[in-house]
């Protein structure tokens, strides 16, 4: 009678042991894939600019980006609708408003809620009629679902906090062969740049494939010209 009784004290020491005597591997294995993730889902990006947003405004900035050419490549023409992301202070939204005539829509997204009073303030007094303002959030511009047929992200994207996740949202207010173009600078990510290498595969992550590339916006060559379609 003694030897079952034994036998069972050594079951449940032995369970016992096998759930209190390795509890590191269960820690490790619980772990790891979430520290991995992050690893994957986060970089290094710029502090959003949240100066005088007047310095955007500088003379020969159409000259020198070649804005008109930018705005041929995409396609913004009359009665288009335009994304102009991290809109700033207006300066392309209200250049693509002009140029998709009253019978096109342009709207102007940022994150930064004073650039928005301000780009509503400007239209108001230039008498820009076809400017609708959004308060995106980092991760969404909150775009309407199938709306737009160009985008514009002109020196931001190394500015957007959650990159692959706003691109991904992006996708679903596009309109077949909608075009969308980068405009930035070759950088760390943290200097106001970030690495064309980063932004394609971003964007590949976020279901888009690079239909173009271009060098033309500033004489130095550091900057480049993304354009891409979602697939």
């Amino acid at each position: 009678m003694k030897f079952p009784y034994f036998a069972r004290l050594l079951a449940v020491g032995g369970c016992l042991v096998l759930l209190l005597g390795f509890p590191s591997f269960t820690s490790i294995r619980a772990q790891t894939p979430a520290s991995a993730n992050q690893e994957v889902q986060q970089r290094k990006t710029s502090k959003p600019y949240t100066g005088d947003l007047s310095v955007f405004e500088y003379k020969d900035r159409d000259k020198k980006l070649q804005i008109e050419r930018v705005m041929n490549i995409l396609r913004i023409g009359p009665g288009k609708n335009v994304a102009d992301i991290g809109a700033g202070s207006g300066w392309f939204s209200v250049r693509a408003a002009r140029r998709v005539t009253p019978a096109g829509l342009v709207y102007a997204v940022d994150i930064n809620s004073e650039a928005i009073h301000y780009i509503e303030e400007r239209v108001h007094r230039e008498n820009i009629n076809n400017v609708r303002t959004i308060l995106s959030r980092p991760d969404d511009p909150l775009l309407p679902p199938e709306s737009i047929d160009a985008v514009l992200l002109l020196k931001t994207y190394h500015e957007v906090a959650e990159p692959v996740a706003l691109l991904k949202k992006l996708r679903k207010a596009l309109r077949p062969q909608a075009r969308v173009g980068i405009i930035d600078r070759n950088g760390n990510a943290e200097n106001h740049g970030v690495s064309r290498n980063i932004v394609i595969r971003e964007a590949e992550q976020a279901g888009y494939r690079l239909v173009a590339e271009y060098n033309f916006v500033k004489p130095d060559g550091e900057d480049y010209f993304l354009v891409l379609k979602a697939r």
